[in-house]
Formats: structure tokens, sequence, C-alpha cells
């Protein structure tokens, strides 16, 4: 097992990578402004709160913890919430601050977290993508400082890759919209919404092109890909989303009401498709998401009768996620 540095440990997704990977064995360093409370923080977790934005003070974390890996997800971390050149310098500085600081001190393996909108859907000026489903080569085309800073990101960690050769393995992963265990049981989304608010109106996950991902599966993921990143490329960036997307009809019927000018690009979306490919991860890593909204939502979801709800609770008894024989509450 590992010695990991996860910055952002008590953020939303933070809280349950910190706990995924220490419950997968790894002593884990949390280092964030703000401390996890001692009643929530698990074992195998040693804490400290630090600016890592303060000159040094990410390299002198480093290498006074003297960690095996690092995984970086400090950062605004939702578009808008700030001013625009304060979410580029708070995020474009921690990545550099982190990851160069990581690599000064010869840490084997680094890890950044990117996002998604560096794709740059939700563009005043309109935006389609060559194909659907979206994957890594998706051309990027962020138009706000959140997307663009997470796009450096991913850049900085192949930098230092082209500069390294493989002495020092690196990664970047994109996130899907994170929901948080708590947040299966009704408490709000990053965007203010209830997850069942976002299933009943899908205007509000239109904006995120209907994707989202367990908290605890970008967990699971970051454990399979830092055990796997010395036998695959270095540089690479992975979508990690969940296997379904957060809507209750097919894709292929709702992008034409929100997306204008996608009907025959996402003909393909049908069933439970999601927007975003995580094929990738699944072919260079093994990595599989497990969780999906039909089984995690509390009390499970009582929407539309259709096809589309009914058809992922047969396609996890075949997966062996849920057991044979297991019914959903009737709508």
């Amino acid at each position: 097992m590992s010695r990991i540095f996860v910055t952002g440990g008590s953020g939303r997704l933070g809280r349950s990578v910190v706990s995924g990977l220490a419950g997968a064995g790894h002593t884990v360093i949390s280092v964030d402004r703000d401390a996890i409370p001692a009643a929530q923080l698990p074992a195998g977790v040693e804490q400290y709160s630090a600016d890592l934005l303060a000159p040094g003070e990410a390299e002198r974390l480093i290498r006074e913890t003297a960690p095996d890996a690092v995984v970086h997800l400090a950062a605004i971390a939702v578009p808008f919430s700030a001013p625009e050149d304060v979410i580029f310098s708070t995020n474009t500085r921690l990545a550099y601050a982190v990851i160069s600081a990581a690599t000064d001190a010869g840490v084997p393996k680094i890890v950044t977290a990117s996002s998604p909108t560096a794709l740059g859907y939700g563009s005043p000026a309109g935006w389609l993508p060559p194909s659907f489903p979206l994957n890594e080569k998706t051309p990027p085309k962020p138009w706000n400082a959140y997307a663009l800073s997470k796009l450096i990101a991913e850049q900085t960690v192949q930098m230092f890759a082209a500069a390294q050769g493989n002495k020092i393995r690196y990664a970047a992963f994109r996130p899907c919209f994170v929901i948080s265990p708590e947040e299966w049981e009704g408490a709000l989304t990053q965007q203010g919404h209830t997850v069942r608010e976002r299933l009943d109106d899908p205007a509000l996950s239109a904006p995120a092109l209907f994707n989202y991902v367990d908290a605890r599966d970008v967990a699971d993921f970051l454990d399979v890909l830092l055990d796997k990143m010395d036998s695959i490329p270095n540089g690479e960036v992975f979508f990690v989303g969940a296997k379904d997307a957060l809507a209750t009809a097919p894709l292929a019927e709702l992008f034409p009401r929100f997306l204008p000018g996608s009907e025959n690009l996402t003909a393909c979306l049908t069933g439970t498709s999601p927007a975003f490919s995580v094929d990738k991860a699944r072919e260079l890593l093994g990595w599989e998401p497990k969780r999906t909204w039909r089984i995690e939502l509390t009390p499970p979801y009582a929407g539309p009768d259709t096809a589309a709800n009914r058809a992922p609770l047969n396609d996890e008894i075949h997966a062996g996620l849920v057991p044979a024989g297991a019914t959903k509450e009737a709508p």
C-alpha cells in the first residue's frame, strides 16, 4: 500500500477520495485550508491545514510527508462562483505549484483533476462536437476561466511528462458532475438542486449534458489508476463518469430540446447511454463504474415507468451489481 498526498481533501469530491483510498488500505495525507471534522476523519488519514498557494508551502509539505503519489483536487470547483480572473489565477497557480513541487521532490506518481467542461459545451456562441459519445479525442474548446484552467492543468502534467520522460508518471482525469453519498439522500448538489430535482426537470441536468459520477467511483478509479500508472502511456487523460445518464428518458430524445442541431449526432444515445464515454478507462485500466442513480437514490426514484428506467436494473443484475430477483420500487 502507498502513502497518497491528496490536495482538496476536505471538499465534496475530496472527502470521498480520502475515505475511499484509506479504505483501500493506503495511508492518506489530506491537505486543505479547512479540516475534515475529527469525527469524520477515517482511520489511516493524516490531515494538514495549509494554503498551497503560499510560496514554498506545497514543496515543504510534500517533502515533509514523503508520499508515494500525489492526487491534486484543490481548486475553485464551480464555474462563475468567483470572478473569472480569480478562478483562472487560483486554479492554474494551484495546479502548477502542486505538480511542480511533487516533481521536484521526486514523487513517482502525480495525478491532477481536470473537468469535462474543457470540451466547451454550454458556450453562449453555440457548441456541437464532431460526434457522440464524447471521449478523450473530442477537441477541447473551453469558453470560460474554469474550463480553461482545467485544460491548463492537463497540459501542465503533460508538460512535466514531456520533460521527465518515464522517470515520473503523470495523469489527469475529468470527473463528471460529482454526486457525493449524502446527495443521494437529499442533500443539495453543487448547483443547489437535489438529484431528484435534476431528474424531474431535465433542464437542470442539460447544461452538464446529463453527466454524473458517484464520488466513491472516482475514489475507486484513482486507486486503480495509481496501481496501473507504470504500465500505461505517460500523461494520459481519462473521463470518469457513470455508465448511464442522469435522465429518465434516452438522451436521443432529450438532446434535440436542449442542444440545437444535435439530432443526428445524438441518435446513437439510445436507452440509458451516457453522453460521455469511459471506454478508455475500461480498456487501459480495467476500471468500471459501479454506482448508478437508479440504485443509489434514496428512496428509489418514482418517476416515469419507461423502458429507459427499467433497463439498467437488468444490466446490473447481469453484471452482478444487483442480486438476481431484485425489483425496483413501483413508480
